[in-house]
Parts: structure tokens; C-alpha cells; sequence
């Protein structure tokens, strides 16, 4: 085995050197992505062309937003961030339209991966290394990639279902050692805590979590401090259920899937989050086709989906990842969380947020922006919870939804939303 090791060890220059012209590659997403190969990706540019990759959204790296790449390195991914926004204008990047609960399908299905590149935990005694970490699309693009290319990373840990590759399938691998990536912890906002005490109020002991990323998120699991036996079935481990776990709410005693188990396809938080999830026998990270199945959700008994939005119109359509035509983020798990939830048995979707903007711009309005994407359809829209109440959309008409949205919106533009609906003959 320490031959094998020995033979296949190169350094990052010689995994760079592998690179050709014509290959589809998938980067590894969130802690696995391969940071020391990325940031020098753009190197390669001068020589290949047409190369096309997926990647997550994280990370600001050259190869994705600077001039001079396109035709020669472009990438895709469902995910964006501020990098693949300015990637944009120089024609390198563009948004790849799909939940992650088909996302790794449909696009093997389309352009098949030939280089799979990720970080990866050090090999252990039997010859594999791990992407533990993120499992939105890896497994699926693996099974086709003609290349693998490791970035081996002591700081990584392991995960209990994550993705083991033997040292024998792999092409090469370069040792670099880092930190995790972190999104540091906020405390909540007046506003976020007082969304937090109404989700308290709807979950009970023994109900199933799906909670989403960001300080809102965090301070919801906060307040949740005082429920009992929660189970967990989520897109992210975040830190706030990382805290959550440690404190023993989240045992998934009650769960009647993957009974004992607190499930995610993805970790993203804090340094105290990844090790609170390191070889922990009572979580385990499994594919997002897995994770984010409608069916799968839909067979939770107590499901509660926890998500946020961008905006909302007064019929109850849901914009989740773009700013009017400028997409900013994905639809990720959304609506498949929400399809599913909503079909539980004794499940409820949520959909929470502050009722303006940082830009003192309501969330609630009469219509989406012109050319927002609608991410849930206002069939599968359930509960909506500002920091003014909650009101519920299911099974209600758009008259009954209507008045309940104008009720929990910003009171300043009530009237203006009053107004509206009287005209369109809503109310």
C-alpha cells in the first residue's frame, strides 16, 4: 500500500499538468473543495480549451471571475455566490437550473464528469481516502470520471456514509494542509429572534428538522434549546444544530427513517461544528439525491421544513435565488423540502423571514420583481412567518391568503398592498 502511495504522490504542479483541454470536471463542493488546486486552476487556462467544470458556490477564485477564461475554463454550478456573479460578465460562469435532488443526474446525464478533483481526509489502513463533508453531487459524478485527482487535507475529517476512494482508483494526489472554511456564528437580530419564538411555538418535541444555512437559521435552533428528541433530516449541518447534537435535543429517537441518525448532505459552520460531526456514530452524511428526495421527505413522519426567501408575492409564488433576473443564489433543497414537508404526515413547511430588506425594501409584494425566478410554486407553499406572525397558505384561497400576508408584512406598506389587491380583485 505505501508504494501505491508513494507512486501516485505528486505535487500540485503535476495534479495541474492533467489537466486537457475537452474534460468535464466536478470539483467537490464545500469543505471538500480542493482550495490549493483551485487557486491556481487559472494557470492552466493559457493552454486548454473548452473545459467545463461544476463547483459549489463558495470560494473567490480566479478561474471562475476574472477576464480571459472563457473558451477556455467555464463553469457551472446550481449554487451561485458573489464570484460567479462577476465570472458572469466576462462570460465564464453560468447558473446551472436544477434542485440538488436531481442536480448530479441531470447533469451526468448531459455532460458526463471525466476529472473528478476533491480535498479529502488522509488514506486509513485499508487504502481509502474520504469526501466527508459534501456529498451534494460527488458520488453520481465519480461513477463516470476517467481522471481522480485528490487533494489530501489532514485537517479533514471524517464522516460516518462518506465517500470512500481507494488509493488504486486514484490517478494522482498532492498533500496540502489548511484550515476548513468557516461561516463565523451571528448573534440574532431583534428581528430574527422574535421569528425564532413562532417557529418555537410550531415545532413540538419528537418533530423532524430541516433548517437551512445563515444567522437566521442559527438563532432559530438557539431558541429550539428547550424541545426534546428532535430528530434531524436537513440539506446542511449548520452550527447551530451542531450545537443542537451536543446538547442531546437532536437524537432522532422519534424518526421512523434512519431511525437514531441526524442526516445532511452537506457541513458548513463553525471549526467547533466540524468537530462536533467528526466520526460521530449518531450522524451521517449521505447523497443530496438521497437527502432531498421529495419522497423521502414526504415519508417523515413530523417533517418540518425551515427555509427563507428572497421575496413573496400576494398569491403565495416564491422567489428563493434571484434579485429580479440577477441570480444570487439557487433553488438548492427549497422545493423539494417544501413538496415534501408538505405531504408528511403531520409535516409543515415553513417559509421565515424579516418582513424588509437591509435596503428597507419589502419581501412581501404585490408581484415578484420582473424576471425573479419562482422557486416554489404557490401550490406547495404552507406556513410564512415574519418577526408581525404567521400566516398559512395551504389549503387556502387567494382571497384567505391575501389578507393573512398583508397582515404579518412591514406596517408600512400594508396600504399599498391593501390597495393592490383591491384593484386585482384579491380582497
Amino acid at each position: 500500500m505505501n508504494e501505491l502511495y508513494q507512486n501516485k504522490k505528486t505535487d500540485l504542479q503535476g495534479c495541474l499538468d492533467l489537466i486537457e483541454s475537452g474534460d468535464h470536471i466536478c470539483f467537490a463542493g464545500g469543505c471538500n473543495q480542493p482550495a490549493a488546486f483551485m487557486s491556481r486552476f487559472h494557470t492552466v487556462a493559457s493552454r486548454v480549451t473548452d473545459v467545463e467544470c461544476i463547483k459549489s458556490r463558495s470560494g473567490d477564485y480566479e478561474f471562475v471571475r476574472a477576464a480571459g477564461m472563457n473558451g477556455h475554463i467555464n463553469t457551472g454550478s446550481p449554487l451561485y455566490g458573489e464570484a460567479f456573479m462577476e465570472g458572469m460578465k466576462h462570460g465564464n460562469t453560468s447558473h446551472i437550473v436544477c434542485d440538488m435532488h436531481d442536480y448530479a443526474r441531470f447533469v451526468s446525464e448531459h455532460k458526463p464528469t471525466n476529472v473528478f478533483i476533491a480535498a479529502v481526509s488522509p488514506m486509513d489502513e485499508q487504502g481509502f481516502f474520504q469526501v466527508g463533508m459534501n456529498l451534494m453531487w460527488e458520488e453520481e459524478c465519480l461513477k463516470t470520471a476517467q481522471k481522480i485527482i485528490l487533494e489530501v487535507n489532514e485537517n479533514l475529517p471524517r464522516l460516518p456514509g462518506g465517500l470512500n476512494i481507494h488509493i488504486s482508483d486514484v490517478t494522482a494526489f498532492h498533500e496540502s494542509t489548511y484550515p476548513l472554511p468557516e461561516r463565523r456564528e451571528e448573534p440574532p437580530t431583534e428581528v430574527e429572534a422574535r421569528i425564532s419564538d413562532y417557529i418555537a411555538d410550531i415545532v413540538s418535541d419528537g418533530d423532524c428538522l430541516e433548517l437551512g444555512t445563515g444567522t437566521l437559521s442559527d438563532a432559530i435552533a438557539e431558541r429550539l434549546m428547550d424541545h426534546r428528541e428532535l430528530g434531524l433530516h436537513t440539506e446542511w449541518f449548520n452550527t447551530g444544530v451542531g450545537h443542537l447534537i451536543k446538547a442531546g435535543i437532536i437524537t432522532g429517537e422519534h424518526k421512523n427513517i434512519d431511525h437514531g441518525l441526524a442526516v445532511a448532505s452537506a457541513a458548513w459552520g463553525e471549526q467547533k461544528l466540524y468537530d462536533a460531526l467528526a466520526c460521530n456514530p449518531k450522524v451521517a452524511i449521505r447523497p443530496a439525491s438521497y437527502v432531498c428526495d421529495p419522497a423521502v421527505i414526504s415519508g417523515m413522519d413530523n417533517m418540518i421544513a425551515i427555509n427563507t426567501l428572497v421575496e413573496m408575492d400576494l398569491t403565495g409564488q416564491v422567489c428563493s435565488e434571484s434579485i429580479g433576473t440577477r441570480q444570487i443564489s439557487g433553488s438548492s433543497g427549497n422545493l423539494c423540502f417544501s413538496l415534501g414537508a408538505i405531504h408528511s404526515k403531520g409535516g409543515k413547511s415553513i417559509l421565515c423571514f424579516p418582513s424588509m430588506t437591509r435596503k428597507g425594501i419589502s419581501k412581501i409584494r404585490p408581484q415578484l420583481s420582473p424576471g425573479a425566478a419562482v422557486t416554489i410554486p404557490r401550490n406547495y407553499v404552507d406556513y410564512i412567518i415574519t418577526e408581525y406572525g404567521v400566516a398559512r397558505m395551504k389549503g387556502r384561497s387567494v382571497k384567505e391568503r391575501t389578507e393573512q400576508l398583508i397582515t404579518i408584512a412591514h406596517p408600512s406598506v400594508r396600504d399599498e398592498l391593501r390597495a393592490y389587491a383591491k384593484a386585482q380583485y384579491y380582497i
